[in-house]
This record gives structure tokens, sequence and C-alpha cells, in this order.
């Protein structure tokens, strides 16, 4: 299926050697797709470690399932690691809240 440019002058058809670029952004677009899940992961995981960063004060002594929660969003990289994992940790409710349980703090 051809693509156009739009134009004042109307719809122009690309070349084939615009066709081929195209192609290569595309495809580059989409091997990136895992690592820029991963980005949003990581900056979801570090909103979530900054909301509870006063719990690791001296003067404050840090529930034990804190603990816990904050070291399982660290240890995300690591036990997910492909692109259907992030696809979980990324869903969404229809109000747009992220579902994983991983994201809940207890």
């Amino acid at each position: 299926m051809p693509r156009y440019h739009t134009s004042a002058r109307g719809n122009i058809q690309f070349t084939a050697e615009e066709e081929t670029a195209r192609d290569a952004e595309e495809k580059v677009w989409k091997d990136k797709s895992a690592e820029r899940k991963l980005t949003e992961i990581k900056q979801i995981r570090l909103q979530k470690l900054k909301e509870t960063d006063y719990l690791a004060n001296s003067d404050v002594t840090m529930p034990d399932n804190i603990k816990t929660w904050r070291q399982s969003l660290r240890d995300i990289p690591a036990n997910h690691t492909d692109e259907n994992a992030y696809d979980l940790l990324l869903a969404r409710n229809d109000a747009g809240e992220l579902t994983h349980s991983i994201w809940s703090k207890p």
C-alpha cells in the first residue's frame, strides 16, 4: 500500500527511496519498544521509591513490609526481562491506574 506526503499541492506518493527510509525508521522504532517500556517502568519505580524515601531517615524505623516492597521495586529489571513482562507491569485499568500488584504499596 503506497504512502503519501501531504503538501499544499495535495498528496504526493513516496518515492521508492522514501519508502525504504520510512520502513527503516519504523523498524528502529519497533525494535526499541521494549527499551522505551523499561524506561517508563524505571520512571514509575523511581517515583514509588521516592514516595517512601522519608522512611529511610535515621530517625524513622522502616517497617519490614515496606523494606521488602522497596526491594521488589529495585529488583524489577532483574526479575522482569522481556516485553511481555513489561506490558504486564504497565497495564492500566479504565481509570488509568497501574494494575500490577508490584506497584501497590503494602
